[in-house]
């Protein structure tokens, strides 16, 4: 078979964005334009790559197979002729990140505002998601995450410095229930919890004593995959919560809430802007690098 990539691009585009209708806002071009290309694709491979619904589209075991192959490629073929381009410009682009939801430095605002004012060119989508996943094979050009959970083979430029997870209340809340002195004392007080997902069992609040760490399930009388319905739940005095200090910082510096439980909380790795090892580098997501390394440690 001679290589023929008309259809490539927006198989990948309606493999990403999840229906005809946003896979043709993100090419510019008509929903029976992709859909036309998508057909011609499938004909000339004799495959089925998507299963078609009223309501959604989702990729066949052949299409999600070839769309995990192709991506990179496809990525790998484009920044090489980003590279390649005689005429210096300026960067431009959408540039795709998948950011978790407590990465307070990146997400907070004032990073990005300052990226979007030094390159207008680029457009930033940014998705925030506490959800593991390849960002290669969702399409995303870097990700932001604690660096303890990072794969080895990647590459990682520091968003902020070491972190620390707390357990908070507010003051209402321990007037009225007292403050744990150990975290087997958990198990005794309302707490306000964390899941990634609905099936998945609430998250363990992870402590270090005496060097040794160990983990508490404190069945949350509240659970939820939102910070800030954690935060908000704990300073209306719902509970105890967890999470990352800089979250909460603002509100430890009015007294709306109390640190807890600090000697069992020790710092670790903070959060990384991490990208695939790639030999060139696109210039949007350099221009990124270079803006975090310049600006994120301020």
């Amino acid at each position: 078979m001679s290589t023929d990539l008309s259809g490539i691009e927006s198989f990948l585009a309606l493999a990403e964005a999840g229906s005809f209708r946003a896979a043709a806002e993100r090419l510019g071009v008509s929903r029976p334009a992709v859909s036309l290309a998508l057909r011609r694709l499938e004909d000339r491979l004799g495959l089925a790559l998507v299963r078609r619904t009223t309501r959604s589209v989702s990729l066949t075991e052949a299409g999600r197979e070839l769309y995990e192959r192709v991506a990179p490629a496809i990525a790998e073929v484009t920044t090489a002729l980003e590279a390649a381009s005689d005429k210096p410009k300026r960067p431009s682009g959408t540039l795709r990140l998948a950011v978790s939801s407590i990465a307070e430095r990146f997400v907070s605002g004032p990073l990005l505002a300052g990226f979007a004012e030094a390159y207008p060119a680029i457009r930033i989508d940014v998705t925030v998601t506490d959800e593991a996943f390849d960002i290669v094979a969702r399409g995303f050009d870097a990700g932001v995450r604690l660096g303890e959970v990072l794969e080895q083979d990647v590459i990682a430029v520091p968003v902020s410095g070491d972190q620390q997870q707390l357990v908070v209340a507010a003051p209402a809340y321990l007037a009225r229930h007292g403050r744990p002195a150990h975290p087997r004392d958990l198990v005794n007080h309302r707490c306000i919890g964390w899941r990634p997902a609905p099936e998945v069992v609430p998250y363990r609040w992870e402590f270090t004593e005496e060097g040794r760490d160990f983990d508490v399930a404190v069945a949350p009388t509240i659970t939820t995959n939102d910070m800030w319905l954690m935060l908000r739940t704990a300073l209306a005095g719902g509970g105890l919560t967890f999470g990352v200090r800089e979250t909460f910082q603002p509100y430890l510096d009015s007294g709306a809430l109390v640190a807890l439980l600090e000697e069992f909380c020790p710092p670790f790795p903070g959060f990384f802007l991490y990208f695939p090892q790639r030999r060139n580098l696109a210039p949007k997501l350099r221009a990124l690098v270079d803006h975090v390394r310049f600006n994120a440690r301020g």
